[in-house]
């Protein structure tokens, strides 16, 4: 039988659930917690490339950061080391169910209200990433998990990067993002992108729920890429009959060319979504750019069975068709070597340069102040583009232009914009308020804050088992993001302090502070002083849980002894005197005293203890009894005889 591998000596690796374009996803098990999990592992034959690694750190990054019912959560990151060297991976949320994907392949079309139902649920996680500054980029229905519930999960953050970063272009990455049949013309263009972008990618979404297919096909992704670009989608309804008004009306918007023509946020998309699912007027209506009222207007006729080509000639026309095919292939080949492309534009030119546009060079920027840096480029005629941050430990580069792009020197059009990154001191984070909660939600709170390491210990604690009972270092610290953070977590019992010896009140409280409850049933004798705790059950030293009494036992002090009354014996016989006596519990003694009468000889004149005295059983009686006087002899002599 094969031992199964352990990552991080917590996490135990079963079956694969998925292969994407860097990882493999496992189905798994938190051997801590209990619970299962999905893992995340760089391929193999990935793991050793660095540029890959940081890619793969940069998804879990942005996943950690969002905690969203709608987006699958991310637990833990770690690198599992080998003699080979470090294999990242990242332990994320085990959705049970399927991908849209799947639903699509069985189904073939969704009804246009469980579709606009779907896409309202991503808008809404999509919502939620772009307000922590992270665009998605990635929106496709094989990145979309639908529980057996029929609730929405958004996954697969790999290629997402935060929106303060997101102006970088594909140039400047040398990385194509996105699969071709959802990617918004911005990213087909090696454009900046944000939060639209996203928007866009949904429509394509929601456009194949509805029809079957995405709005632009082709037999490679530079022929999708370019319809993203340049043609217009067919209108939804004609494609299916059963979509209304408002969802052409929605879908036109979103997938806008101009993304200033497209719903502004998820939020707005969604909101529409819900409108016409609620019967009420949407607000969207077709928007089309100028360039593409032109392009419907001046369509060829040969398009749509009319007449020929009045407005150019073809060569002229051949020219300009190449050039926007010229550059998304570059933008594709520029994204991350995933398209091996040989292209030829046939009959084409290519397009000769501007010779209005002056071309100067970019003066040296690098260990200059920012503002001096933006003064230099004003100077030269050229544009600030987007400022990045860097954390340095040199407090001589905070403030400083660390790097730009375009590097200084490099010979540029006028106007150009050139982005810089520029130092920063180190961040400092203040640690959120977690005791109380659960170790998986306060552990995915601290990696929220910006966290990058959290341990976990367990302690004794009457606090509910998993539960946080303490955080070092504390709440409301401001400390450095690297800096290890404890979680303490309860064990879900604690030990019974030892009160033997104590005075009821003191072990009382001394209980109660620990968080038991205390009962004390009754008082008991003992040779201890009274209220003195002379035993608990548990005993002191034991563990016990929260729902455990605490019973005390309390001496009472000593027993107070058994007493008897005294018979009265007096005038009895001194025989049934002592019988009774004796009956009764007593030991007799008998003291002779001279009877005066008599009567009185061999008769109890008196006791003592006098009769009806309590006394202790087996204490002594002492009873008088008189006897005959005894007459002295005569003279001395001796005494007569009888």
């Amino acid at each position: 039988m094969t031992t199964p591998q352990v990552l991080g000596e917590r996490y135990e690796i079963g079956g694969v659930l998925g292969r994407g374009g860097m990882a493999e996803v496992h189905r798994g098990r938190d051997l801590r917690l209990g619970r299962e999990v999905a893992v995340k592992v760089l391929r193999s034959d990935l793991a050793r490339d660095p540029s890959f690694q940081v890619r793969f750190r940069r998804e879990a990054q942005a996943a950690a950061s969002l905690n969203h019912p709608a987006i699958v959560a991310v637990y833990d990151t770690g690198e599992d080391r080998t003699s080979t060297g470090a294999t990242p991976y990242i332990v994320m949320e085990y959705v049970e169910g399927e991908t849209l994907r799947d639903v699509l392949r069985r189904e073939g079309v969704l009804s246009p209200a469980r579709a606009m139902s779907f896409a309202a649920d991503i808008c809404a996680a999509l919502d939620f990433s772009h307000r922590n500054g992270i665009v998605h980029r990635d929106v496709k229905p094989g990145n979309v998990m639908i529980t057996p519930q029929g609730t929405v999960k958004v996954m697969d953050f790999g290629i997402a990067r935060a929106v303060s970063d997101s102006a970088a272009t594909m140039t400047s990455t040398a990385a194509v993002i996105g699969t071709a049949q959802y990617l918004s013309p911005e990213q087909a263009r090696g454009e900046s992108v944000d939060a639209r972008s996203d928007v866009y990618s949904v429509g394509c979404l929601l456009y194949e729920l509805v029809t079957g297919a995405p709005p632009f096909t082709g037999d490679s992704p530079v022929s999708v890429a370019y319809q993203h670009v340049r043609e217009d989608p067919r209108l939804p309804s004609s494609v299916n009959p059963v979509i209304p008004p408002d969802l052409d009306a929605i879908l036109l918007k979103a997938l806008s060319k101009n993304p200033a023509n497209r719903y502004q946020s998820a939020a707005e998309m969604r909101n529409d979504l819900m409108r016409a699912l609620a019967g009420q007027r949407v607000e969207a209506t077709p928007v089309m750019g100028d360039a593409e009222k032109t392009a419907i207007i001046a369509a060829p006729p040969g398009r749509y069975g009319g007449g020929g080509w009045n407005d150019e000639d073809d060569a002229a026309r051949t020219r300009r068709r190449n050039r926007i095919i010229a550059a998304v292939v570059a933008g594709v080949l520029l994204l991350g070597g995933i398209i091996a492309l040989a292209l030829t534009l046939g009959g084409g030119e290519e397009a000769p340069q501007d010779p209005a546009v002056a071309q100067v060079e970019v003066p040296q920027l690098v260990g200059q102040q920012q503002e001096a840096a933006e003064a230099l480029l004003a100077d030269v005629g050229l544009e600030l583009g987007d400022v990045a941050t860097q954390v340095t430990e040199d407090e001589t580069e905070v403030g400083t232009v660390l790097d730009s792009t375009p590097a200084s020197g490099a010979q540029v059009d006028e106007g150009t914009a050139v982005a810089l990154t520029v130092g920063v001191e180190p961040d400092t984070v203040e640690v959120p308020a977690v005791v109380g909660l659960d170790a998986d939600r306060a552990e995915t709170t601290l990696e929220n804050a910006g966290f990058e390491s959290v341990t976990t210990e367990e302690v004794d604690s009457l606090r509910p088992g998993g539960t946080v009972t303490g955080v070092e270092p504390g709440e409301g610290e401001s400390v450095d993001p690297s800096t290890t953070i404890t979680l303490q977590v309860s064990d879900g019992d604690a030990e019974v302090p030892d009160v033997v010896g104590q005075q009821q009140a003191a072990a009382t409280q001394a209980l109660r502070d620990a968080g038991f409850a205390v009962v004390v049933p009754e008082e008991v004798a003992s040779d201890q002083p009274e209220g003195t705790v002379i035993a608990t059950d548990p005993a002191g030293g034991a563990q016990a849980t929260a729902d455990e009494q605490i019973t005390l036992q309390v001496s009472s002090g000593p027993a107070e002894p058994e007493t008897v009354a005294v018979p009265d014996v007096v005038d009895q016989p001194l025989a049934a005197a002592q019988q009774q006596l004796q009956a009764a519990g007593f030991a007799v003694t008998v003291r002779e005293v001279p009877a005066s009468d008599p009567g009185d000889v061999d008769v109890v004149l008196s006791t003592n203890p006098a009769a009806g005295t309590q006394a202790a059983p087996g204490s002594t009686v002492t009873v008088t009894v008189g006897v005959a006087p005894t007459t002295p002899p005569p003279d001395g002599g001796a005494p007569p005889t009888n």
